[in-house]
């Protein structure tokens, strides 16, 4: 593909493409991999990196190893992985050219952090206003939730990777006023409340200028076959720049979703988690008469 192929536009050249969230997944992960402040670190600091398919795209581009993924957001609703004995971990962090597994330590390593250190974390909400936000369907967040406000008053840079299919509606403040553990009688999966997140929030769009230099401007989301949620974007500049956000774009088409294996499969009745979430219709009879299922 020629950027001559593309229309100009006085002296600009366009270039329109479609991403599916897994590919988006991967470019938001080689957009943060290529920050300045990121490979600053990676050299001379720390990076702290909490689990999700979004980070673990991260840890795999600066470290080669997916992460255990956690919770997660499926066609049956809010849920959790099934198999708990998976020992791959699900937070770590690199330092002096290695990671190390900080599951059992999460908190005390956030305490250790400093200037010039640096966090990635995801997210499940995005608002117009560029506010993110995570959920948690365990008591205080589970281990990384009681550390998440301390991380945001340690100083270190924090990069949100957030893919633009979390885009909701409204503020996400009140997104938050309406969920949470307790109070929700009846939920797809289990019941969650919602984690504010502070940071530099990395989508798409900004991976796209991140990697190109190009504009990038966002013109529709959702499609069919395999792109329900997918993001169509138009990227401008000149030639040089648009050829390269054509190329970071087809390097990552066909990409799949980053996690490690044994942790993708997802909890269902009688899993060890069930004691845990609450309100979770697939695993109790409820008023409505919906179905106990496996």
């Amino acid at each position: 593909m020629k950027a001559e192929e593309v229309a100009g536009l006085g002296g600009m050249v366009r270039a329109q493409f479609t991403l599916t969230v897994p590919e988006g997944k991967l470019l938001i992960a080689r957009a943060i991999a290529a920050l300045p402040d990121v490979r600053r670190a990676l050299e001379t600091g720390r990076i702290l990196l909490k689990g999700g398919t979004t980070v673990s795209a991260v840890a795999e581009q600066l470290a080669k190893v997916a992460l255990r993924i956690s919770g997660r957001v499926t066609p049956r609703g809010t849920k959790a992985a099934w198999d708990s004995g998976d020992d791959s971990p699900h937070s770590i962090i690199l330092e002096k050219g290695s990671w190390r597994n900080i599951d059992g330590c999460f908190a005390e390593e956030v305490a250790s952090l400093s200037l010039g250190d640096v966090a990635v974390l995801g997210a499940n909400a995005l608002d117009p206003q560029g506010r993110a936000a995570m959920m948690a369907g365990s008591l205080l967040g589970g281990n990384p939730g009681r550390a998440l406000s301390g991380l945001m008053a340690q100083g270190v840079k924090v990069f949100v990777a957030c893919g633009l299919e979390k885009l909701i509606p409204g503020p996400v403040d009140e997104a938050i006023k309406h969920c949470g553990l307790t109070g929700t009688s009846w939920s797809m999966g289990m019941a969650v409340g919602l984690m504010p997140v502070v940071g530099h929030v990395v989508t798409e769009r900004e991976a796209v200028e991140i990697l190109s230099g190009a504009i990038c401007t966002v013109i529709g989301r959702g499609g069919i076959n395999g792109a329900e949620g997918a993001t169509t974007m138009v990227a401008e500049g000149d030639e040089a720049k648009v050829q390269a956000a054509i190329s970071v774009v087809l390097d990552v088409k066909g990409a799949c979703t980053s996690g490690s294996s044994r942790s993708m499969e997802e909890c269902r009745a009688g899993c060890p988690k069930c004691r845990e979430h609450r309100s979770c219709a697939w695993r109790k009879w409820s008023k409505s008469g919906f179905e106990k299922r496996q």
